[in-house]
């Protein structure tokens, strides 16, 4: 491990995987210490998330909207990342495997992780008019990063990275909808 990579905060770290860098991924893969820091960056921007979402119910007139938005957003961030990783990383080594293909549950758990970085700018979601737009960019973005931290962790061409990401992340967001509306309601979630 590098000077760097010891030096490297939580902070840097996200705003590395955020801007992209193909070697934050491969340096967290290979790290098993950075699932905590993974873990950590999910529950940074659940936080940032539920903030947006709460301010903007509080905009609309709800003030318990605010504790809601923040609890719901910290289970559905952090049980859809432990789902996305679990069905990506059985997706990506069965159905997409490649033959450089050889991960564990744990990288992806971590590069996936990091890859949630860029949601963090969803704090911002409350902003009238654009908000939703913020939301968009934020989702798109942090699919890419899932990407190419799909790509790292699992060795193999973008192409596999792509079909890897979007199976796994249409299945995980069907799994924590239903999971959530069983848990806390339909009428909490839509």
């Amino acid at each position: 491990m590098s000077a760097k990579t010891r030096q490297d905060t939580i902070w840097r770290k996200m705003i590395r995987a955020a801007k992209l860098d193909v070697d934050l991924y491969e340096e967290v893969e290979a790290d098993s210490r950075a699932t905590g820091q993974a873990f950590l960056v999910v529950i940074i921007v659940s936080i940032a998330a539920g903030i947006g979402t709460g301010l903007g119910g509080i905009i609309e007139g709800g003030g318990l909207q605010f504790l809601w938005g923040l609890l719901v957003g910290l289970f559905t961030s952090i049980a859809g990342w432990l789902i996305w990783a679990l069905i990506t990383y059985v997706v990506g080594t069965t159905i997409f495997k490649g033959p450089e293909t050889k991960a564990t549950y744990g990288e992806l758990l971590r590069t996936l992780g990091f890859a949630q970085s860029p949601g963090v700018f969803r704090i911002l979601a409350f902003i009238p008019f654009i908000g939703w737009l913020i939301l968009l960019v934020t989702w798109v973005w942090s699919l890419v990063a899932g990407v190419i931290a799909v790509r790292q962790a699992l060795d193999f061409s973008t192409g596999r990275a792509i079909a890897t990401v979007v199976v796994g992340w249409i299945v995980a967001v069907v799994i924590v909808f239903v999971v959530t509306a069983l848990v806390v309601g339909a009428g909490a979630i839509f």
